[in-house]
């Protein structure tokens, strides 16, 4: 375990004066309960910061662990997206393979799918609500040289994936959900699922404060300076001292580092519940750029963020006209052609994403005592619970 803050008068004396000089002001028995010898601080009560919090608990199981979140909820796109169990889909897979290397892509895949099996591990399928009904590829019928290259290279790609699935991960389908507007054939992966995400967190959350594990809510961490003993922190209301920091704030890193991971906004719709649904699976469509799925008897769908790369890279929480009709005009037109629906809600979630598409996550030390992991490039779910057992892995 991590050296530790010893409590002393003179401590005390120091927290004090440092917190009741800001907004918030603290007791005695606060500051002692909660700012006193923390030997890990966690930012970000996400996937990664979640995930650490328990691996830190099972490997050094005296340790304090305090986690602060700056929202009332996870703020980024832990509890804001779509719920994909995915890995990549096959022309994402050949559009990865131009920005990264072979092994690059073959560590990401294989780290999805390692994530993903360590995540339904450690809660079990039942808590995240786990289906597996694989994964779908649609191609629109104006996008023949996309279709072509997909189809031409599958069994390539299948052969350069075969040391982590062992079998063929790529196959072809009818168009058995009769959707408008693409391809006769879908090329279809049996491995890919979808989770309830809420009840995931959920069951994280549980988990984690079973521990002891501390988490604040609403608290933004504004700065901080490492020292030769410990991480001086400042929130937007508190300061005070860590042994050692832990950065899991993905879209959100580059407010308190410089590191290669940008934000990247993905902005999704939910219809109220659609008698007889007969749609089962996870889809994706134009590269991944937009993605659907059914969930308690609604279509979920997400993207568009093509549409304009610079306007989406942003950590604000909305959503914009323009975006939003191309997703509506999609279910229309293509998705859900014959079936009449409503939108009943809409939301973003902030993801990060490295500069000319990289997308290996950061997991490294930032010092001697502060360390990250971020860029989980649009993957979360099945990396997260990997990147926060990583980031552990790195300590003394």
């Amino acid at each position: 375990m991590g050296s530790t803050l010893p409590t002393t008068k003179l401590q005390i004396h120091y927290f004090c004066k440092q917190l009741t000089t800001k907004t918030l002001s603290l007791s005695y028995w606060e500051i002692k309960s909660w700012f006193t010898n923390i030997d890990y601080t966690i930012v970000g009560s996400g996937i990664v910061g979640l995930s650490c919090a328990w691996y830190l608990k099972e490997r050094f199981p005296k340790s304090n662990i305090l986690i602060l979140e700056k929202g009332m909820l996870p703020q980024g796109a832990s509890t804001k997206n779509a719920g994909f169990a995915c890995f990549g889909s096959l022309s994402e897979i050949l559009e990865d393979l131009k920005s990264h290397s072979e092994n690059e892509v073959l560590e990401l895949v294989e780290k999805r799918f390692q994530g993903l099996h360590l995540l339904r591990k450690t809660l079990g399928d039942k808590a995240i609500n786990y289906q597996n009904y694989g994964g779908f590829e649609l191609f629109s019928n104006l996008d023949d040289e996309l279709y072509d290259t997909s189809l031409s290279q599958k069994n390539e790609i299948n052969k350069f994936l075969k040391p982590i699935f062992k079998i063929d991960a790529f196959s072809l389908k009818n168009n058995i959900f009769n959707f408008k507007h693409i391809k006769d054939k879908y090329i279809f992966n049996p491995f890919e699922g979808q989770i309830d995400t809420g009840m995931m967190m959920t069951t994280l959350l549980k988990k984690v404060q079973s521990k002891g594990i501390k988490i604040l809510n609403n608290t933004t961490v504004e700065q901080f300076e490492e020292t030769s003993h410990s991480v001086k922190i400042k929130t937007n209301t508190f300061e005070f001292s860590t042994s050692k920091l832990l950065i899991a704030t993905n879209g959100f890193a580059s407010q308190l580092i410089h590191e290669d991971v940008k934000p990247a906004r993905a902005q999704v719709l939910i219809t109220k519940p659609i008698k007889n649904l007969h749609i089962k699976g996870v889809f994706h469509l134009d590269k991944g750029y937009y993605y659907f799925r059914n969930i308690d008897d609604r279509i979920l769908l997400g993207g568009g963020r093509n549409l304009d790369f610079k306007g989406e890279e942003t950590t604000e929480f909305n959503e914009t006209e323009h975006i939003q009709k191309a997703l509506e005009t999609l279910l229309k037109t293509t998705i859900l052609p014959e079936t009449p629906f409503e939108i009943e809600h809409r939301w973003s979630g902030i993801m990060g994403m490295g500069s000319f598409g990289q997308k290996k996550a950061i997991v490294k030390p930032m010092g001697n005592r502060v360390y990250c992991g971020i860029r989980l490039g649009g993957m979360g779910i099945a990396m997260g619970s990997l990147i926060g057992k990583e980031l552990v892995q790195l300590l003394d």
